[in-house]
């Protein structure tokens, strides 16, 4: 590996998978409070909770707090086995407290359940659970749909976010009291028809409601915090989709979202901390869509879940990539953002070096899993799915984690590094076979919401190689030959010449064999 201390996308170590995350500066750490994945995992959120955290002053040095809160703590278990997005924020008493929501398979019954709540002495944790979101009566509190809670302590005042939101109501053939469309959210939502038929407006839809100090009792009955029905508003191409978060930057409030385009992270800004929010723009896809007009799929893409913060100073995005053809398998990232004097935050693209200060050290060797675009031309979009079908994807056998199912044509970039000198790059790959190939044992799904990109890709008749290039579409600067006869993990190299400045570096593979990609490496020959 390089010997210069550096970070990169995704921040944590490649065996953890924290998505969902919440970012959270308490005292001189920042804290990341997510869900946690297991690693080709089946289903969302097997894994207890646990909390990574770094010095202000030094992103490269995560550390892992250890187990924070378990699922076996709530009484919901085992009827419920999985707790789902979380968020902390420190009470006025001093103390810390988690709230989150229960679910099980796939997220079946994760609308049905009140907002759980524990608290801890330490923002590391651990936790301990104390009750549900309650009404003045004691009751749990059942407005709306609890999901995905987001917290702040806005100068004393406890502000609760959550909801969902699907767009029957948009639907020109929606029909509210019969039908499918109620049927549909009478199962979803656990709710009589009677009770959907309740709401003024609609039991959809993000929600704030503030809480008393005691952090468990709802101060007022909780209301839209953005528009429920977006037609002729700012929000009609990016909809609320779930992922609730509220920041304050100054003397405006970010409401900061899952679309329901589901692969981004979009935001909303007002005066007020719990109306008149307008549309803001979207802050990062984890397809790269959207970013400077690009319209494919730059990665598989999928669930999203994510806030802002500010560390030492800069503003920074947490989100999350998919990983193992699934949903299930999803890492935390980050980037780097600007908001403007005006408080526009301009979209961000993925890259490598996320939280590095800058870009990486064209210098020894690197993780292939850290690629940033990964994508053959068919990507598809997740959405609660687990696929079968073949296409690259970051992956692992045991220990071993690297890029797997890269056929002809397949893009690998990684954004960015610093150049300066003469160079022999090298790559750690090996021919997929039947033994070597990672086939997941989990039943597939699909989800009829998914999506596939298309593009031809000409069959490839010559010898297999890998063109490296310092852009997307630019001539290659090397190519390495590859042997595709190799099963086993094999170096390969070929010289890039002078090189200087920062540059992306791509990689397309030509081959008729499908290969696994394991490592990059730089080495300097000046």
């Amino acid at each position: 590996m390089n010997d210069k201390r550096q970070v990169y996308n995704p921040f944590l170590p490649l065996y953890e998978y924290i998505p969902d995350g919440e970012p959270h500066v308490f005292g001189d750490r920042v804290y990341i409070y997510g869900s946690h994945d297991c690693e080709g995992g089946w289903t969302f959120c097997m894994l207890d909770y646990t909390v990574w955290s770094a010095p202000v002053n030094d992103l490269t040095d995560w550390r892992c707090e250890g187990v924070s809160y378990r699922a076996s703590q709530d009484p919901a278990y085992p009827r419920r086995k999985y707790m789902y997005a979380p968020d902390v924020v420190q009470g006025n008493d001093g103390r810390y407290y988690l709230y989150y929501c229960m679910s099980g398979d796939y997220g079946e019954g994760g609308y049905t359940e009140p907002i759980s709540v524990a608290v801890s002495d330490s923002p590391a944790g651990p936790y301990e659970y104390i009750g549900h979101v309650r009404n003045e009566d004691g009751t749990d509190m059942m407005r709306y749909v609890c999901f995905d809670p987001a917290v702040m302590n806005d100068n004393g005042v406890i502000r609760l976010c959550y909801g969902t939101q699907y767009d029957f109501e948009e639907r020109d053939d929606y029909s509210p009291d019969e039908g499918w469309f109620m049927g549909a959210m009478m199962n979803m939502f656990g709710r009589t028809k009677e009770e959907i038929m309740s709401y003024p407006d609609s039991i959809m839809g993000p929600v704030t409601v503030t809480l008393k100090d005691d952090m468990l009792t709802i101060a007022e009955p909780p209301h839209h915090i953005i528009p429920y029905r977006v037609k002729g508003t700012s929000f009609e191409e990016h909809p609320f989709f779930e992922a609730s978060s509220l920041r304050k930057v100054g003397d405006k409030y970010y409401f900061v979202y899952s679309s329901m385009q589901n692969h981004e992270l979009c935001y909303a800004t007002s005066d007020k901390p719990d109306r008149d929010f307008i549309f803001g723009g979207t802050i990062v896809s984890n397809g790269d869509i959207g970013y400077k007009g690009n319209t494919k799929r730059m990665n598989m893409t999928g669930t999203t879940h994510g806030s802002i913060e500010c560390i030492n100073g800069k503003w920074y995005v947490f989100y999350h990539r998919l990983t193992h053809k699934s949903d299930y398998s999803r890492q935390a990232c980050a980037q780097e953002i600007e908001i403007a004097k005006d408080g526009s935050i301009a979209q961000v693209e993925m890259t490598s070096c996320g939280l590095n200060g800058g870009p990486l050290v064209a210098s020894g060797t690197y993780p292939a899993p850290i690629a940033c675009n990964i994508t053959d031309g068919n990507m598809p979009h997740g959405c609660n799915s687990i696929y079968k079908r073949a296409f690259p994807n970051v992956t692992n056998a045991g220990e071993e984690r690297f890029i797997g199912e890269v056929g002809n044509g397949t893009l690998i970039g990684f954004k960015y590094f610093a150049f300066d000198g003469k160079y022999t790059f090298t790559v750690t790959a090996r021919t997929e076979t039947d033994a070597n190939r990672v086939v997941s044992d989990a039943p597939e799904r699909e989800d009829t919401r998914g999506e596939t990109d298309v593009t031809q890709i000409d069959d490839y008749d010559g010898a297999p190689c890998i063109e490296v290039r310092l852009a997307q579409d630019g001539d290659p600067v090397a190519v390495i030959e590859l042997d595709e006869t190799q099963s086993e993990w094999k170096e390969y190299s070929a010289d890039l010449g002078a090189v200087h400045g920062t540059h992306p570096l791509f990689l397309i593979y030509r081959g008729k064999k499908r290969i696994q990609l394991k490592e990059i490496g730089f080495i300097s020959v000046n």
